[in-house]
């Protein structure tokens, strides 16, 4: 059995994940967000979803990104 590299977990039903050519093992979702999943520039919030980048920032949300100064980042295109 595999370890989890987040909780150290020895599990039969690990699964690997390959980022940038690095591998991961992992024993659920919850730990691999943890370890792998960026954190908001403002909040410090995990971000699982797409999320909003401007150079090298990465935002949980366009309120987010207008506190830190950048605010031509928008969540949703308006409707017409």
């Amino acid at each position: 059995m595999e370890r989890c590299e987040n909780c150290g977990n020895s599990y039969a039903k690990t699964f690997k994940v390959l980022i940038g050519g690095n591998k991961h093992t992992f024993d659920c979702f919850e730990c691999a967000i943890q370890k792998l999943a960026p954190l908001c520039e403002s909040c410090g919030t995990r971000i699982i979803g797409h999320g909003l980048e401007k150079g090298q920032q990465t935002f949980c949300c366009a309120g987010c990104a207008r506190k830190m100064g950048v605010t031509e980042l928008i969540d949703h295109v308006p409707l017409s």
